[in-house]
């Protein structure tokens, strides 16, 4: 069965097309043609969306839960959860993202999302994201001490071999870092680094090992020295690097996300949300990683004070970003789903409106808010 969208001005990676019609059949984007050389067929799906925006499905490689639920609960019904709150925001596929926690933990998330079988109304995890344990006790944040420690090869090796490994973010001043990214890329495995002290020579090596991202730029590292560029220096000068951002205006200032785009371009800076289960639920108190996270204002910190990941849902970081940077929804629009894909090496399958690649859709009001999510051709998402 087609599916059809006409009538909106439709996002692509190159340029924004209007008096176009999308057409996706099955879980593939078939062809985008003039809406006048569009011939209505008997069992179409047709969605008038006059006026609205038509983009690629937002894709979140770094959130740790939402509406209650996390990934450290290591339970399907926990994921199912996740699917349906991200998909109401426009995602259609995410990174499962850990926290630094016991061995045994971990590998009871990753036992999970092996025998997980995706449900059909909402996002698709596309793997996990393991954010420490190998973590800097300096620029810790909200990871919890008792669990950080140098990398151990028996266990990391374990759950490269699981396969559903697809980020890794690590501290690569610590000893044995170096080798654990050697052997994670060997498996297909992409690093960050984050939750470090690294300095820039560490990094220059960490990179010509494979390390190709930054984890919450500016977040759990060292600020800026210009005698001193260590991690954020390679990041901002280094143009193999991605660089995740977390834009809700409080992690970092609207100045400085708007200077990190001007430094890495839409093509290298990717939003994330960093969300953790207080995420859509409102000001109270929530479990993270076995301490108490208290939620006031939309901004979530642990007793100590640190933050404690976010609230914040991609939309509102797409129309952030907009306001932060004063750029164009369609370049917003990339650094949350083209420029993701291309970080994983997903881009020749999902990340952009374009034929032959996978039916991942959202649509947008023209005041960008979320309006219909539609994954792998399924409509998974239509607002009231």
């Amino acid at each position: 069965m087609r599916t059809i969208l006409s009538g909106g001005k439709i996002v692509t990676p190159t340029q924004v097309i209007k008096n176009h019609t999308l057409i996706l059949e099955d879980e593939i984007i078939s062809a985008i043609i003039p809406d006048q050389k569009f011939i209505v067929e008997k069992n179409d799906h047709t969605i008038n969306i006059k006026g609205k925006w038509v983009t690629p499905g937002l894709i979140d490689i770094h959130v740790h839960g939402a509406n209650y639920a996390d990934a450290m609960d290591a339970d399907p019904e926990s994921i199912n959860t996740l699917n349906q709150f991200f998909a109401s925001r426009g995602v259609t596929g995410y990174l499962l993202t850990t926290g630094t926690a016991s061995n045994s933990d971990i590998s009871a998330v990753i036992n999970c999302f092996q025998e997980y079988s995706p449900t059909e109304d909402g996002a698709v995890p596309l793997g996990i994201h393991l954010e420490g344990p190998y973590l800097c006790e300096e620029r810790k944040g909200a990871q919890p001490s008792i669990h950080l420690r140098d990398p151990e090869p028996v266990y990391y090796q374990r759950w490269f071999e699981s396969g559903v490994i697809r980020l890794m973010t690590v501290a690569p001043e610590l000893e044995g870092a170096l080798a654990l990214i050697q052997t994670g890329i060997k498996k297909g495995v992409e690093f960050a680094v984050g939750h470090s002290v690294a300095s820039y020579e560490v990094m220059q090596e960490a990179i010509e090992r494979g390390l190709r991202q930054a984890t919450h730029t500016f977040n759990g590292m060292n600020p800026l020295h210009h005698r001193r560029p260590g991690v954020l220096g390679a990041v901002l000068s280094d143009d193999r690097l991605f660089a995740q951002v977390i834009a809700d205006g409080v992690h970092v200032h609207p100045a400085v996300v708007n200077a990190l785009v001007k430094a890495k371009g839409i093509n290298r800076t990717i939003l994330i949300t960093d969300s953790i289960r207080a995420a859509g639920m409102g000001n109270g108190e929530y479990d993270l990683l076995g301490q108490t996270v208290s939620v006031k204002g939309n901004v979530a910190r642990i007793a100590s004070g640190s933050l404690a990941g976010s609230v914040l849902t991609m939309d509102q970081a797409v129309r952030n970003t907009m306001a932060f940077c004063d750029i164009p929804f369609a370049q917003a629009i990339q650094m949350a789903s083209l420029t993701p894909a291309k970080s994983l090496n997903l881009h020749t399958e999902r990340g952009a409106l374009k034929p032959g690649l996978r039916a991942d859709v959202t649509v947008f009001s023209q005041d960008y808010s979320v309006e219909t999510t539609i994954v792998g051709g399924n409509i998974v998402y239509q607002k009231d």
